[in-house]
């Protein structure tokens, strides 16, 4: 009896592999007989064509299926691999374009900055690039790097934009501090032209932000008009004469019924100075 049930327990079980292989084979078998057997085994070459062609198809499908999307995987790969690569050459170009802007603006402030120069070739200048500020919005007062070693001393008058900026009120060996004319403290004695009217220049960074700066002390017979160039006067003791401050945009009489006043537009920008000039001959000097 315990023989019996030892053999009922060993049974062949067919797997899923036994069961593909023998598949396999069968279809083997019969593509053979479709192609070498004829006549009396034609009915089987029809059965097998029945049978096999099916399966055929779908294995050709199956197969092109795979290699579509194994092309397609290594199209994605390819894609990545040149995207990664666009990515880089265009992070470049941008660099380079910031980069040809950036010297494009600098040429520029050259530029002005040499017209600037012919204006005045009287004077013998250096050009300086502004390290530092003080607090503020505008450059009321700043720090170049030339200093003594240069030529820089105190009393040397500073140039930008189309005109005057300010003065140097202290010089190291290898920097110089400047003071703006719009300077609450800056006091520059002017000429409006042609009339050659004196007049003395008041630095105001309140009445700067309003887009002015205030001449005071005109004559009232002095023929004045908006539109007149104001340079520094020759009676000035701190600055050289004949530099451009600016531009009348306004006249008005004074209650005293003894001046006038009039308001200026600055011949420069006091809010974004990167290089200036120095005049190396100051007014003492000169007039020595």
């Amino acid at each position: 009896m315990k023989r019996r049930r030892n053999r009922n327990r060993k049974r062949i079980e067919i797997t899923p592999r036994y069961f593909l292989l023998g598949l396999t084979g069968f279809c083997v078998v019969l593509m053979l007989v479709s192609l070498f057997a004829g006549g009396i085994f034609a009915p089987v070459r029809n059965f097998t064509n029945i049978f096999v062609q099916p399966m055929q198809k779908g294995v050709n499908t199956i197969g092109r299926w795979v290699q579509s999307k194994t092309e397609a995987f290594q199209n994605y790969d390819a894609l990545l691999k040149e995207n990664e690569t666009l990515k880089d050459q265009l992070e470049q170009s941008q660099k380079q374009v910031a980069q040809y802007q950036q010297n494009s603006y600098e040429l520029e402030r050259l530029q002005a900055l040499y017209e600037l120069d012919l204006q005045y070739y009287d004077y013998k200048k250096t050009a300086a690039r502004v390290i530092s500020k003080d607090t503020g919005g505008w450059f009321q007062v700043f720090y170049v790097d030339k200093g003594t070693d240069d030529g820089v001393v105190e009393g040397c008058n500073v140039m930008y934009g189309n005109g005057l900026c300010g003065i140097v009120t202290e010089a190291g060996k290898d920097y110089a501090k400047v003071r703006a004319i719009i300077d609450d403290t800056s006091n520059v004695n002017g000429m409006i032209l042609p009339s050659e009217a004196i007049c003395n220049v008041e630095g105001s960074a309140s009445n700067y932000e309003n887009g002015y700066l205030i001449a005071e002390n005109i004559d009232k017979d002095a023929e004045v008009e908006v539109g007149d160039q104001v340079v520094t006067s020759y009676v000035s003791s701190k600055y050289l004469s004949g530099i451009n401050i600016g531009y009348v945009t306004k006249i008005e009489e004074d209650s005293n019924n003894l001046t006038k006043t009039a308001y200026i537009t600055p011949a420069c920008d006091f809010s974004k100075i990167q290089e200036v000039l120095i005049v190396l001959q100051t007014k003492k000097t000169v007039s020595e």
